[in-house]
């Protein structure tokens, strides 16, 4: 029998590829941090000699969750603008406190703060964009997370730069400073086109194209977006974005509410990725994103929360029922977004957008071994016909129970193992005291 670290046996295995399955009476193989089997239990039994069992008889085995879009470290500031539309809570809420509040400090308390509900949420790799991107590339490392960390651009100063050119020239040093680490990469990321101008978007996609990352952009979150750089440049923002050439399949454009069916096409043509993030575009009333028109035409859809200051939460598997919900109102079809579609944005094709389809987003052999457990035992998801809609449509995040990253546990039995829990919020006190003085 071959030695391995760990053998997994849930009641049902979704692995994502192949799509729209659920496996009965099948394990998960772990050794040295990677899937190195997906078999039917007796099989597993009779070929494997595990120094750990992880029995799960109540639980789905899937992939871990990727958000493809947030700001950590604005956990912090939770509920602090509500019920605002997005310029006014911007400009008018959260700019003035980030300007005075917003430090190394602020950031690595925020990011803890968020990695520790992500970790709680079942999400294994997020894709950050915010200051101090070499903070949150720490506590990332430090919370066993798998994150693709943002390098921030805007053309005016801010606390981590003073203009485009010390944006990307930090950012280019991190990305230096992180070679070699496996569970981080570097993303270059411009905040919109209404706060990056031609030159440095155009310098950005030069650098993606010589070291290998990809773009991660705010694109056509509101109307009121797109209509005023009309009024000031005679173009939409998508087409100020194809002239400097930022576009491709290493691009990813969060929101995209606000597209035509020529935008449409477009984003398909350029093998463009586009990150939904329901909840926070109906929070703030940006608009609805067409996804189902985006997977008509063959674009890669992948979730994200946004930040905790405009969601309000960090919650994908709530992010995928909003997001599967919103897209049959949307459309009028109750077959638009199926649940196992749902399941596909918010793992594989999150990883597609970051370019970690290969690593993670489904439990294949050869892959890193990050997983979740969730437990459909529980009253609100018996009885249970389909494993992969009641995944969608009724569990919630308190029902994750374990999270592995490289077959390293983050969280048993809803017990956090890498984050001190009691610690991060007391700091969140502190700063919510600090803040709202």
């Amino acid at each position: 029998m071959q030695t391995i670290d760990l053998l997994v046996l849930p009641r049902w295995l979704v692995p994502i590829e192949p799509a729209a399955t659920a496996l009965e009476q099948h394990a998960l193989a772990v050794d040295g941090g990677r899937i190195v089997a997906v078999l039917p239990v007796l099989e597993a039994r009779a070929r494997f000699a595990p120094r750990e069992t992880l029995e799960l008889a109540q639980h789905a085995l899937m992939p871990g969750l990727v958000n493809s879009h947030a700001h950590s470290a604005m956990a912090l500031l939770r509920g602090l603008a509500d019920d605002l539309p997005l310029m006014d809570w911007l400009q008018n809420h959260i700019w003035p406190a980030e300007g005075a509040h917003v430090s190394q400090r602020f950031c690595e308390d925020g990011v803890r703060l968020a990695a520790a509900e992500m970790v709680r949420s079942g999400t294994t790799c997020v894709n950050d964009m915010y200051f101090f991107p070499d903070v949150t590339a720490a506590v990332a490392t430090e919370a066993g997370l798998r994150a693709a960390v943002g390098l921030i651009v805007f053309d005016f100063p801010t606390i981590w730069a003073s203009g485009p050119d010390e944006y990307i020239h930090k950012g280019v040093e991190l990305h230096d400073a992180l070679k070699g680490n496996p569970l981080l990469r570097c993303v270059f990321a411009p905040h919109a086109p209404y706060t990056v101008s031609d030159a440095p978007l155009l310098k950005v996609r030069q650098l993606a194209n010589e070291l290998g990352l990809g773009i991660h952009t705010h694109v056509h979150e509101t109307a009121f977006e797109v209509a005023d750089a009309v009024s000031k440049t005679g173009k939409r923002p998508w087409q100020r974005l194809k002239q400097p050439q930022p576009l491709g399949p290493d691009f990813i454009a969060v929101h995209m509410t606000q597209l035509t069916d020529a935008e449409i096409a477009e984003a398909a043509q350029h093998g463009v990725n586009v990150v939904h993030c329901p909840e926070s575009n109906l929070k703030l009333a940006s608009g609805f994103c067409p996804v189902q028109k985006l997977l008509n035409a063959g674009v890669n859809v992948a979730l994200g929360t946004d930040g905790a200051a405009s969601n309000n939460d960090l919650d994908l598997l709530g992010e995928m029922r909003s997001a599967a919900l919103l897209a049959k109102g949307v459309v009028g079809d109750a077959r638009a977004l199926p649940a196992a579609q749902a399941l596909h944005m918010a793992t594989l094709a999150g990883a597609r957008a970051l370019g970690l389809e290969r690593e993670t987003g489904s439990l294949v052999v050869g892959k890193s071994a990050d997983f979740i457990a969730v437990n459909l035992g529980g009253v609100s998801t018996q009885p249970v016909y389909n494993v992969l809609s009641q995944l969608v449509y009724a569990a919630n995040r308190d029902q994750v129970s374990d999270v592995f990253v490289a077959g390293r546990a983050l969280m048993r039995d809803r017990r956090l193992l890498t984050l001190d829990e009691p610690a991060i919020l007391a700091r969140a006190q502190e700063w919510q005291q600090k803040i709202k003085s």
